[in-house]
C-alpha cells in the first residue's frame, strides 16, 4: 500500500495516476476527494461534516470523523484482501491523521510506503486557481501544515519536478525495500 500525503493541489492525484502507469501490477487509487464526494450533501457544508471556510481552511466535525474511520477501515480491508492500493490523502490533523491510518493498517502484515508530497505554496496556489474547483486559499493553508509531525519513508517535491519523475522516485524506493 502507498499513502501519499500532501496539501491541496500539490500533485498527489497526478503522481498516483503515474504510479498506476509505471508499477508492474495493477493498483487501485482512492483519495480524500473520493471520500468527500461520497458524503451526503448535508455533510458537505455542515459543522457535523466538513466545512470549507472562505480563507481555505477545512474544518471537520464528528460525523465526518465517524464516517472517515469506517472509510479508512474499508480501504484497509481491501488491502488486506490483496488489492494494491494508492491512497491520495490530506492529513489535515497532521500526525493524528497518519495515526488513524496506521491504526487500521498496522498488525496485518501490510507493507505501507508513506510518501510526503511537497509543493511550494505559491506553485500549489497557482494550480489551485487554474483548477477552479477548490476554495481559494486551501493550497496555501495546507502546503506545510499537513506535513507537521508526519513520518515518511520517502518525500518528493512537485514544485519543479513533473509527476512522472516523482512517481519514478517512489517506485525506485519501493524496489529497494
Amino acid at each position: 500500500m502507498i499513502v501519499l500525503n500532501g496539501g491541496s493541489s500539490s500533485g498527489k492525484s497526478d503522481i498516483a495516476r503515474c504510479l498506476q502507469d509505471i508499477l508492474p501490477d495493477p493498483w487501485l487509487t482512492f483519495g480524500t476527494d473520493t471520500f468527500v464526494d461520497a458524503l451526503p450533501r448535508s455533510l458537505r457544508a455542515s459543522d457535523a461534516g466538513i466545512e470549507f471556510a472562505p480563507d481555505g481552511e477545512v474544518v471537520v466535525g464528528p460525523e465526518f470523523r465517524e464516517l472517515e474511520e469506517a472509510w479508512i477501515e474499508g480501504v484497509a480491508a481491501m488491502a488486506r484482501a490483496g488489492a494494491r492500493i494508492i491512497v491520495d490523502e490530506v492529513f489535515l490533523g497532521q500526525a493524528a491523521s497518519q495515526e488513524r491510518w496506521r491504526k487500521a493498517l498496522d498488525g496485518h502484515g501490510l507493507g505501507v510506503l508513506w510518501v510526503g508530497v511537497r509543493c511550494e505554496a505559491t506553485v500549489a496556489e497557482g494550480r489551485e486557481a487554474a483548477r477552479g474547483d477548490r476554495v481559494a486559499g486551501m493550497a496555501r493553508s495546507q502546503a506545510d501544515t499537513v506535513h507537521q509531525g508526519v513520518r515518511y519513508d520517502v518525500e518528493v517535491c512537485t514544485t519543479r519536478a513533473e509527476s512522472i519523475e516523482c512517481a519514478k522516485a517512489v517506485a525506485a524506493h519501493m524496489a529497494l525495500h
